[in-house]
């Protein structure tokens, strides 16, 4: 049996049209009793190099948009699911983070991960190094931001960052530092989260750069199953003090689910079975997704659970029944 832990839901969100939307979305997801609204760390826009990708658009800056949900709620935490390693120097990111958490009065979960999508690099022009080379950099800047979030003077001598001479400030309210999440789907990327993280966040394996079926298909019941394993084995005795969390991508509440399912399984060459048992995906009744979430969280241990905003309505009654439990 799997350590079981009290259900968290989140929400993840990547648009809105105006700051009164945004605002709106944030106390909503609070007024529904979801745990956490998040971003995720994606900065181009609509365009060929963005439709190559396979993945959604995102048009608001993870940063200032988690500071603004947090000013517009008062129980809501917020974060980025996840920040990409190559994306900003961990100095900046852990002054930004532990400014966000003291504005908040200790509401902020740092999501970090080694980053995947190859299209976005490119049409930046930022370097796309080897897989093994991205997971170093993310131990370093884990690492690294963990010391300048502690007291004293920090001093970090690394291969990929250098820090000397200066102690890192403001001190968040969340001691030693706010929860990090590390997300990933390979072996390598899940040991160090085991290793480090609070949270750690179960992704498809991304090896492809691009988002689709092989990333689908590299996470299906089986092959999760697998993932918690290399976790356990990879934390040894602090598994118990780790949260799971995973994204809901596919998330489909009502009568059209099953037609739904079978649909998405076409698409990602998957059985209808295997979809509908696939842990990044809920299909079904409000009682039939809550038996559903429940017999993951045996198997898995799985507790904390993210849905996409589109979702956010129709998946709340699961919400009210689950959160706490």
């Amino acid at each position: 049996m799997s350590v079981q832990r009290p259900f968290r839901f989140g929400v993840q969100s990547f648009s809105a049209s105006s700051a009164r939307e945004w605002r709106d979305r944030a106390k909503r997801a609070e007024e529904l009793g979801y745990a956490v609204l998040s971003l995720a760390d994606h900065f181009i826009g609509p365009g060929p190099a963005q439709e190559a990708t396979g993945h959604p658009p995102q048009e608001l800056a993870a940063v200032p948009a988690i500071a603004v949900a947090a000013e517009a709620t008062t129980e809501l935490r917020v974060g980025c699911r996840v920040f990409c390693v190559d994306y900003r120097h961990p100095v900046m990111l852990a002054k930004e983070a532990a400014t966000l958490d003291l504005l908040s009065e200790g509401r902020v979960e740092i999501g970090m991960g080694a980053g995947w999508i190859a299209g976005e690099y490119a049409a930046a022009d930022i370097p796309f190094e080897a897989a093994g080379v991205r997971i170093a950099k993310l131990a370093e800047a884990v690492t690294l931001m963990k010391a300048l979030m502690a007291e004293g003077q920090t001093s970090f001598a690394g291969k990929y960052f250098r820090v000397e001479g200066f102690e890192g400030k403001p001190k968040p309210v969340q001691r030693p530092h706010p929860p990090i999440m590390i997300g990933g789907g390979g072996e390598r990327v899940l040991g160090l989260a085991a290793r480090e993280a609070d949270i750690v966040s179960f992704n498809f394996n991304n090896r492809s750069g691009v988002l689709g079926a092989d990333g689908v298909q590299s996470s299906t019941a089986e092959l999760t199953a697998q993932k918690v394993e290399w976790v356990k084995k990879a934390a040894g005795e602090r598994f118990p003090e780790i949260e799971l969390e995973i994204g809901a991508y596919f998330t489909f509440v009502g009568d059209q689910s099953d037609a739904m399912a079978e649909g998405m399984a076409g698409v990602f060459g998957l059985s209808k079975e295997a979809m509908r048992e696939h842990p990044h995906a809920l299909f079904g009744s409000v009682d039939a997704i809550c038996d559903e979430l429940q017999r993951r969280r045996e198997q898995y241990g799985i507790s904390y659970v993210t849905v996409g905003d589109a979702q956010m309505v129709d998946f709340a009654p699961v919400v009210a029944r689950l959160a706490g439990s």
